[in-house]
């Protein structure tokens, strides 16, 4: 399916990738590549500092010396900044990517998973696809363009966050009090969008996040005055409780459709005569069909409305006592333009009157960023010279990024990038042996060079 495609390719033999990319050069952009891998920026190990100086060097290098390490919530991020050799009054772009990645048990890994390694036209390594990879090809496209000798007409910002798959405090922070340093026309994000091809070297498209869902936590909580457990009580927390989360296991939010998965969708429907292409066909003629979207769910899960689903749960603090109190946690995905109240009210009635339903956490509410002609005819222009006539994709993820904090105060941003990857290969973010394809690493460095040479140039 389109969803599960979007972050694939084709598998090209060592061999290919030499006469694509000079040896010396492939061999400079690994060893990078490798260096940032094998710092575990996982939160609370207090290796961030070693990787944003080691970014810091790698801006200085090509000349970009305005960069700004911002210490925060036991944490960095990393702002830096390329001026406009020829000043056009076009306000800067914003190049974005995360640092942090998420924890490894090393005892599930077949190898260390910071110990970065080479397999099967494959790079591993925690935080190889989420998001070392686009953070790394940026980094390499900038000082590409300084070393051909490339000046933008306006400035370009690049925004590194330290801690994006946690609190995100990175990106809260710099779209409102450090607004002044990463102040853009629109962004750019490296965590969102790439390219899908299938082995047959056919190429599915290369996506733009256009959208994304809100992320929320409910905290679901049932008390009472608990008791001795010889004495049952008619309103136990933990059976209070129970009900609550089988009456969301139970429930279906109504399906929406938005600009970026009616697209999708329609591409689906225009390519896919099969029997997924007559489902998606008739569920755009009537988006209100809930009969049709849950089938699609089954497909794609969470991209025809929100979902919720509960995560973490706790109860009871004695085997012989009655619970006085029992909670959980339901993580939601909630579709652009649906309010976070109105997902919580919705979710207090499934629990019932003896279950408090509050907010825990969440990012911002935003709606699709608006698509811009010269965005998207530049990325396609700049995957053009890999993959002639791929199509561009808009889309919603289902995800969060870094970006709907900037969307929350009026930047739009796009998720694009050049990686690529096999179409119905898993790369394995967040979870085991994480791999971004080889060909797809070294391969994008050239996209992003065109991208910002048609955008800043």
């Amino acid at each position: 399916m389109f969803l599960r495609g979007l972050l694939a390719t084709l598998l090209l033999s060592s061999s290919a990738l030499a006469q694509e990319v000079p040896e010396a050069k492939a061999a400079a952009e690994r060893a990078l590549f490798k260096q940032i891998v094998e710092i575990p920026t996982v939160e609370g190990r207090g290796n961030m500092p070693k990787l944003t100086r080691l970014l810091t060097a790698e801006f200085r290098k090509a000349g970009i010396t305005n960069v700004v390490v911002k210490d925060h919530d036991k944490t960095q991020t990393l702002i830096a900044r390329w001026p406009a050799a020829n000043p056009s009054g076009r306000k800067p772009i914003l190049l974005m990517a995360h640092m942090d990645v998420v924890e490894a048990n090393p005892a599930d890994w077949k190898y260390d998973p910071f110990t970065f390694r080479a397999e099967d036209g494959w790079y591993l390594g925690r935080g190889a696809s989420d998001n070392k990879a686009a953070l790394t090809g940026i980094v390499l496209a900038l000082q590409g363009l300084k070393k051909s000798g490339f000046a933008p007409t306006r400035d370009i910002i690049i925004l590194f966050t330290g801690d994006e798959e946690t609190a995100a405090m990175g990106a809260r922070r710099a779209s409102t009090e450090w607004r002044a340093l990463v102040d853009a026309e629109y962004a750019l994000n490296g965590d969102a969008g790439g390219g899908a091809v299938y082995r047959d070297g056919r190429v599915e498209g290369f996506s733009m996040q256009i959208a994304e869902k809100t992320y929320a936590d409910f905290t679901f909580a049932a008390t009472n005055r608990g008791g001795h457990s010889s004495a049952p009580r008619p309103d136990n927390a933990i059976y209070a409780l129970a009900g609550a989360i089988k009456a969301v296991e139970a429930h279906r939010f109504a399906p929406m459709i938005n600009d970026a998965t009616r697209v999708a969708y329609e591409r689906i429907a225009a390519a896919d005569s099969g029997a997924y292409g007559e489902l998606v066909r008739k569920w755009l003629k009537d988006p209100a069909d809930r009969e049709t979207a849950d089938l699609l769910e089954a497909n794609d899960p969470g991209y025809t409305r929100t979902r919720c689903v509960a995560t973490m749960l706790s109860g009871g603090h004695a085997p012989n006592a009655l619970p006085q109190k029992a909670e959980a946690n339901v993580n939601c995905r909630i579709f652009p333009g649906v309010k976070i109240e109105t997902i919580r009210t919705e979710l207090q009635a499934l629990a019932g009157p003896d279950v408090a339903v509050t907010l825990a956490d969440s990012s911002p509410e935003s709606g699709p960023s608006p698509l811009r002609d010269d965005v998207v005819d530049a990325y396609k222009a700049a995957v053009a010279t890999r993959f002639k006539d791929a199509p561009i994709i808009p889309m919603m993820s289902a995800g969060a990024t870094d970006g709907s904090y900037f969307r929350n105060v009026g930047i739009p941003v796009y998720g694009v990038g050049g990686l690529w990857g096999i179409v119905g290969e898993k790369q394995g973010a967040h979870g085991l042996d994480e791999r971004v394809l080889i060909e797809g690493f070294h391969g994008q460095v050239p996209i992003w060079e065109e991208l910002l040479r048609r955008l800043a140039g």
